[in-house]
């Protein structure tokens, strides 16, 4: 029976080159279908409309996410449609999304063309452009992105199911549960893959059960020429012959074509309410987010008192971050990368953002907060010893391919621990000495530069003349010994170079950086106008930092107190490869023969983007440079940041013997590297640590750039006194 649908019927269609739309579908079934359709839109919206919303509850954002929203779509659209974040680290799972999202997106395109032609042309206007040279070329085109997306289905479920990637398995995949929700919870990603590919799939054995049942349509009985153009259900159909008659064919098309329909229209309210919303949350998130949130932390609103500083409730997330957690995919990228959970603390990134995804969804559906989001003194949401744990790395931000901003809510965590008091006591120990002295030793300020007195020189003040390179020497370099000598090989470079720089000897402070990251933002707030002051006091061009962490707080994040550092602050390698590249130091390049690998430092390199200027001025030196697997973005951390360094942390391994162990087995020279080179205080202390408890202290050693660049201009030092003692020797034979 020909249904109410418009247009032309199979027989009709063997002239025009076309489809009856619903072939062997009722006119009841086609009202039942559309009216299914339109209670499956109207779930789609509704839940959609329910998850915004909730979003505008969460608080506002300090820093624009929503302007220039033109541009914000356009760099959004580029970044999702190239894929390129799922590539990064994983050319497999890149090139399964590639075809999985492309297909769905060509599929979803054709089922829009045919219901506006169905819906619109036909029924409004009386005609169709679904025929002929069109028609031929949709039914391929559909045919080619359906296969694209089933390969892509497919590949996810090899790496799922065969190979059962780790990575995907994990507590919120798990496979015991205490009632209905949490199994739906629990196998929502299983559910979500199998839908994919049996929709994939239903569609071309749907094609292909038609192709067969109207053969006898055909010429001489067999299947209707033009039909080939569906190569992928064609070639389905071809196997269905082989034992399937054209009446057997018929007789199921209609069983088939309900639950297709039905699969589809499910799948499509189902949307917001689970794993599928990523679609939407994911790309809403990469338009929402920030360039900066990696480098710039967001300061405390000053109104606010101790107890509405920080996360201590769902209420208090703002809504970029509630948004966070509806587009994770838990795809685990960033549990893969965090160096806190590969030398076994207690981190997961994943899972704190998970876990936090959950606690809404039960208080949504319960309507009653049962427990605080992170505390030491009652259960939480969230175990402390998360936070305590986390470096500050950032890895886990750069991986995520949905831009998810996991560091910055572990910061307004750990504020509210601190705000509470639970802050962990070794790092609270740290803050006491800066808050008292200016340092995280505890020395007094006025030791602060005594490093200088083993120099030879004199290091200018710029607190009393006026310098081009006000040079913030930090903490580390200036009280501990084994950095110390780092500051003494930049003071020699700056003097040899014949630069104009000085120092702010006992007036300079902590930097906060670290501070800031562990949770204590009143003390980081002070220090910033404490040095903001003695910066305003001193006459100077530009800021050298020694420490990366300096670097990017004094250029990322001190306008936020009045003192704006763009294009005034550098790290000391980007001054220093300048120094070398315009001859002020007259190396030759070939100085030094050490066979050496360099560790880029998360705040320089993966917050900063500068990668070069190291290396630069290794290879400056004649050393022969060998790459870590890991390196550039791709970093792994020392393990000193976010409080690392200060924090009392047990674990299986710690992260600087892991990134020993790579520099001396993973890179091409192997055990012939030896020299590990850093270009951070902080990295220089931790290593020299993992190579005593590692047992790698006979096998390598720690050397700062500048350590590196002294003995280059120490060698050739050498090297032009032995020529003109050469000389000297000539001409007395002479």
């Amino acid at each position: 029976m020909q249904p109410l649908a418009a247009g032309p019927t199979q027989t009709e269609c063997l002239d025009k080159i076309c489809r009856e739309n619903f072939w062997l579908i009722s006119d009841t079934g086609y009202y039942i279908f559309y009216g299914l359709a339109l209670v499956a839109i109207a779930l789609l919206l509704y839940g959609v409309y329910r998850r915004f919303s909730r979003y505008s509850e969460g608080q506002e954002e300090k820093t624009p996410r929503l302007d220039n929203i033109p541009q914000r779509i356009r760099n959004a659209v580029s970044i999702v449609g190239s894929n390129e974040k799922q590539f990064y680290q994983d050319l497999y799972a890149g090139i399964m999304h590639t075809f999985i999202m492309w297909g769905f997106l060509g599929l979803l395109i054709a089922t829009t063309i045919l219901a506006i032609d169905e819906q619109v042309l036909r029924r409004v206007f009386g005609r169709s452009f679904w025929v002929g040279d069109f028609w031929l070329s949709y039914q391929f085109a559909a045919d080619a992105v359906g296969l694209l997306f089933v390969a892509g289905v497919s590949l996810a479920l090899y790496k799922r199911y065969a190979k059962r990637d780790e990575r995907l398995w994990h507590k919120h995949t798990r496979k015991e549960f205490d009632g209905p929700r949490e199994m739906l919870r629990a196998l929502e990603d299983d559910l979500f893959i199998w839908t994919l590919f049996f929709l994939g799939v239903g569609g071309y054995l749907l094609t292909a059960l038609r192709i067969v049942g109207t053969q006898n349509l055909g010429t001489q009985g067999e299947f209707i020429d033009f039909t080939v153009v569906s190569f992928v259900s064609y070639s389905v159909a071809l196997v269905l012959d082989t034992g399937l008659t054209a009446e057997a064919a018929q007789s199921l098309y209609p069983l088939a074509w309900w639950s297709h329909s039905l699969l589809a229209l499910g799948f499509v309210a189902w949307i917001p309410y689970a794993k599928p919303f990523h679609m939407i949350s994911s790309f809403a998130n990469v338009v929402a987010r920030d360039d900066d949130a990696k480098r710039r932390l967001q300061p405390v609103d000053p109104d606010l008192g101790p107890e509405e500083i920080g996360y201590k409730s769902i209420d208090d997330f703002s809504w970029k971050h509630l948004l966070d957690h509806d587009a994770c995919t838990k795809c685990g990228r960033c549990t893969a990368v965090c160096p806190a959970n590969a030398s076994g603390r207690n981190l997961d990134p994943r899972n704190v953002i998970l876990d936090l995804k959950q606690y809404r969804e039960e208080l949504e559906r319960n309507g009653q907060e049962e427990m605080p989001i992170v505390s030491r003194e009652e259960e939480s949401v969230i175990d402390p010893e998360s936070m305590d744990a986390c470096m500050s790395c950032t890895a886990c931000m750069d991986a995520c391919p949905v831009e998810i901003e996991h560091v910055p809510q572990f910061t307004e965590m750990n504020r509210r621990l601190t705000e509470s008091g639970q802050m962990d006591e070794s790092i609270q120990e740290a803050m006491m000495n800066i808050f008292q002295n200016g340092n995280a030793f505890g020395d007094p300020e006025r030791k602060r530069p005594e490093w200088t007195e083993e120099l030879g020189f004199e290091i200018p003040d710029a607190r009393e003349e006026d310098v081009e390179y006000l040079w913030y020497v930090g903490d580390y370099p200036s009280y501990d010994e084994r950095n110390q000598k780092v500051a003494r090989s930049m003071a020699t470079i700056l003097e040899e170079s014949d630069v104009s720089y000085g120092i702010l000897y006992e007036d300079e402070q902590n930097d906060g950086n670290d501070v800031r990251r562990v949770g204590e933002e009143g003390l980081y707030e002070m220090l910033a106008e404490d040095n903001i002051s003695a910066f305003e006091d001193a006459g100077f061009d530009k800021v050298v930092c020694t420490d990366p962490h300096s670097y990017n707080t004094f250029k990322n994040e001190y306008d936020q107190f009045g003192w704006d550092g763009d294009g005034r602050v550098f790290h000391y390698t980007q001054v220093v490869e300048k120094l070398v590249n315009d001859g002020a130091l007259d190396l030759n390049g070939d100085e030094l023969d050490y066979t050496v690998t360099y560790h880029d430092p998360c705040h320089l390199g993966r917050f900063n983007d500068e990668y070069e200027a190291p290396r630069d001025i290794v290879r400056a030196t004649g050393c022969d440079l060998n790459e870590m697997p890991r390196n550039r973005s791709n970093s792994f951390c020392c393990g000193g940041g976010g409080g690392g360094l200060w924090a009392d942390i047990d674990e299986e391994e710690k992260p600087s013997e892991e990134r020993l162990r790579e520099a001396l087995e993973d890179t091409d020279a192997g055990n012939a590297v030896e020299k590990f080179v850093v270009a951070c205080p902080m990295c220089m202390t931790m290593y020299e640590d993992g190579r005593k408890t590692g047992g790698y202290e006979e096998e390598i050693e720690i050397t700062d750039i500048n350590e590196l660049l002294v003995d280059a201009i120490e060698a050739k030092g050498k090297a032009q006194l032995a020529a003109d003692g050469g000389r000297r020797e000539e001409d007395g034979d002479a």
